[in-house]
């Protein structure tokens, strides 16, 4: 079942920046008929970084989305571009959107983000043993930046008041492992 089914006949690049590109592929799918399959290509690794300090808090970042049309509170995110290591990435954007450096860095999971319509990889990582310095948000960022109990992100995600989707997978991994007992 692992070989791929699916036979492209065709492949149009449709739309091209520095970010994305979105090609349609005309196909036989799995089952015989011919169809059109649209596929965004993302050129950066989508990279999230969850902090969790010693008494068991975190940080997220508010911020409205363009895309989504609405206000997001989420970890500290952002892309890499291909070819380049994830965690200097990470390393990046939880300074410049939160002024915090860790020195405890692990691997949290990596994900497809929405592996139906795009390549779109993330990794996310645990950021810990942390010390403040000086965010340098990005022109595009307006941020608000909060320390918050984790069980209140638990809580925020239950109530629906978190719904990145990298930062919702995030939280219950790491209440998973809390309620193991792999984090301490």
């Amino acid at each position: 079942m692992e070989e791929n089914p699916w036979i492209v006949e065709q492949e149009e690049l449709k739309y091209d920046n520095k970010w994305i590109s979105l090609t349609e592929f005309k196909v036989i799918n799995p089952g015989g008929g011919k169809g059109i399959y649209g596929k965004v290509h993302f050129k950066n690794i989508a990279v999230g970084v969850f902090v969790l300090d010693d008494v068991f808090n975190t940080y997220l970042v508010g911020q409205f989305r363009f895309t989504i049309n609405q206000y997001s509170w989420e970890m500290p995110e952002g892309g890499g571009p291909l070819g380049t290591d994830p965690l200097e990435s990470g390393k990046r954007e939880l300074l410049e959107e939160t002024g915090l450096i860790a020195s405890e860095w692990s691997i949290l999971f990596k994900m497809h983000l929405s592996n139906s319509v795009s390549d779109e990889l993330g990794i996310v990582y645990l950021a810990r043993g942390l010390r403040q310095a000086q965010a340098e948000p990005e022109e595009t960022e307006q941020l608000v930046v909060k320390k918050i109990a984790f069980a209140e992100a638990v809580e925020m995600v239950e109530k629906g008041q978190i719904t990145d989707s990298m930062t919702v997978a995030a939280i219950y991994k790491v209440q998973l492992l809390l309620l193991q007992g792999k984090l301490k």
